[in-house]
């Protein structure tokens, strides 16, 4: 190429300097020079040697739209000077054009585009390096709900929490079925009812100071605890017993004593009234064991021995179990 170049023979692959296609390719190679170097060295006279040369490669291109005859590389780049400063000029666009011509690797390279306008008067520099990221942009808006997952596993037990407050009482239920029977109950107590009971009057008003009274009219004596011939009570069965007497009074003024084994326990005293018949009487409640005896006595000699009795006015004595306590 350096061959044809020098001796004018066009090249079929070989562009002006300062067109498009010859700038493409050097900016495809690193290197195309400036355009006003490559005016100055190779159109120092323009076209016709006039001193003012044309301002564009394309506004060259467009006056020489018209047919002519066909001319060397050399000659149309640089003109028809064969003065010595002409050959120099030459010689220097010869070597210029070497460094500026496509390899043969690089010559199938198909031209990339230009920006359009009248003139392109850039050229490309050396890539540069990769330049620094640049800061993170903000966060995105939140996306849209997913669909619901799976039922996860049941998780481990919770504390037992505090007591609630009693709720209200709720309204009463129906009637249940009635149970079982549940298990037969101790032994009670014996049916058998124990009686122990006695009363009984005075017939005459024959008595003696200081001894038991003799009641011999009978009343009650079913059990025959009361003894009429000693005028006692004997305790056959063990309990609480309920005692009560009643005394006519006349003539004598009367002063009436209850004994338990041979112990006063109950006084009553009474005056007579002149021609007039008064009445004594009293109670109590005694806990005895079996074989105590209790009686009626006159204490403090004749003169208080004033019990009476007759077909009209009576003295009584009358005594019975409340309840026995009786061991089995």
């Amino acid at each position: 190429m350096m061959t044809a170049a020098l001796l004018g023979i066009p090249s079929p692959n070989w562009v002006a300097p300062g067109s498009l296609g010859w700038q493409a390719k050097g900016a495809a190679r690193g290197t195309c020079l400036p355009i006003g170097l490559w005016l100055s060295l190779c159109w120092p006279m323009g076209r016709d040697g006039g001193g003012a040369g044309a301002a564009c490669p394309h506004e060259y291109r467009a006056a020489e739209a018209a047919p002519s005859p066909p001319t060397s590389t050399l000659t149309e780049v640089c003109g028809s000077d064969s003065t010595p400063e002409g050959l120099r000029m030459l010689l220097q666009g010869a070597l210029l054009l070497l460094l500026a011509l496509p390899s043969h690797g690089e010559d199938n390279m198909q031209d990339p585009p230009l920006p359009k306008g009248a003139c392109a008067g850039w050229m490309a520099g050396i890539p540069g390096h990769p330049g620094h990221n640049g800061t993170p942009g903000r966060d995105g808006r939140d996306g849209t709900p997913g669909e619901k997952g799976e039922k996860g596993d049941p998780g481990l037990v919770g504390p037992k929490g505090d007591t609630g407050e009693t709720g209200i009482t709720g309204i009463e239920g129906p009637r249940g079925f009635p149970g079982t029977p549940g298990r037969k109950g101790e032994p009670g107590e014996s049916a058998y009812v124990y009686r122990s009971a006695f009363s009984v009057g005075l017939e005459r008003q024959v008595t003696v100071p200081n001894v038991p009274i003799r009641f011999t009219k009978i009343f009650y004596n079913q059990q025959n605890h009361y003894d009429g011939t000693t005028g006692k009570f004997l305790c056959n069965i063990p309990g609480l017993y309920y005692f009560s007497y009643h005394i006519t009074v006349y003539l004598k003024d009367v002063k009436v004593s209850l004994y338990k084994n041979d112990k006063a326990l109950l006084f009553t005293h009474d005056q007579f009234q002149d021609k007039n018949v008064d009445q004594a009487s009293g109670s109590v409640l005694l806990y005895l064991e079996k074989g105590d005896q209790v009686w009626l006595q006159v204490y403090e000699g004749e003169n208080h021995n004033g019990v009476y009795a007759d077909n009209v006015n009576d003295s009584t004595f009358t005594g019975f179990l409340l309840y026995h306590n009786i061991v089995e």
